[in-house]
């Protein structure tokens, strides 16, 4: 092969690769907007089945937007329990929050039962009234560890700030058929109606080994257990747990309780 049909292949070569990069970029920057619509539409739609509004994976997306219109958004300081109204489309972002030293707090590791590592100042919420004002549904973002990912979700409570409504996770990457059935809508289902405080305001609600015996008097704050997933049944009872807890929503919640929101 001649010098000068070297040089020819390796032009095309490299013309192809520029004009394949500057097309993969393009495509990228011209679906993202796409993609976090549909991501920001999923989470919505999770909500609102933790929130007993639509059934899991039912409406369309003006349904799901009308029906998500109804949350009001606060920004609760974790610390003092203290809260203010945002605007729905506020920018304010937790997880980025979480990774500023200026805007979150180290944990210590008797305190990280979740596996966080860090906790942010301020985490936002959503409040669902009824047609008297009163609040409804509170929408709490929780996370933790379980066996190989970080999971992120939404646990709802009744007006009492202790009932649970229902509870969903938005994203994880735990083990599919094991972990993952924490996806699984017959296993969210059983959340409903259970405590997560007992007589003495501690956070108990947790998962078991096995199934919940209802005539037994803590079946209130029992779960049963993800089946051959111990290691993400006990990062689901970790986080749950933290997040009701004195680093989490306790004192937001005894407000609650007391005050009203």
């Amino acid at each position: 092969m001649s010098k000068e049909s070297t040089g020819k292949t390796l032009l095309v070569a490299t013309v192809l690769s520029v004009v394949c990069s500057i097309a993969l970029a393009a495509a990228v920057t011209l679906l993202k907007p796409i993609q976090d619509t549909n991501k920001s539409l999923e989470k919505q739609r999770k909500i609102l089945a933790a929130a007993r509004v639509l059934p899991e994976g039912e409406g369309s997306p003006a349904e799901v937007h009308r029906q998500f219109q109804r949350f009001q958004r606060y920004l609760v300081k974790l610390d003092t329990g203290e809260y203010r109204q945002i605007k729905a489309e506020d920018n304010y972002d937790q997880r980025k929050a979480t990774k500023d030293p200026k805007r979150s707090v180290a944990l210590t590791q008797a305190d990280d039962i979740a596996g966080l590592k860090r906790r942010a100042n301020e985490a936002d919420i959503y409040v669902l009234r009824d047609a008297a004002s009163k609040a409804e549904s509170l929408v709490l973002p929780i996370s933790g560890y379980g066996l190989w990912s970080t999971l992120y979700g939404y646990i709802v409570l009744q007006g009492d700030a202790n009932s649970v409504v229902g509870i969903t996770f938005t994203e994880h990457g735990e083990t599919p058929g094991l972990g993952g059935e924490v996806d699984n809508p017959k296993w969210k289902a059983l959340w409903t109606g259970k405590q997560v405080y007992d007589a003495q305001g501690a956070p108990v609600l947790g998962l078991i080994k096995g199934s919940v015996d209802p005539a037994k008097p803590d079946a209130v704050h029992q779960v049963d257990g993800l089946s051959g997933a111990t290691l993400t049944s006990n990062g689901v009872t970790h986080l749950v747990r933290f997040w009701m807890g004195d680093l989490g929503f306790r004192k937001f919640l005894n407000k609650v309780r007391q005050e009203g929101i």
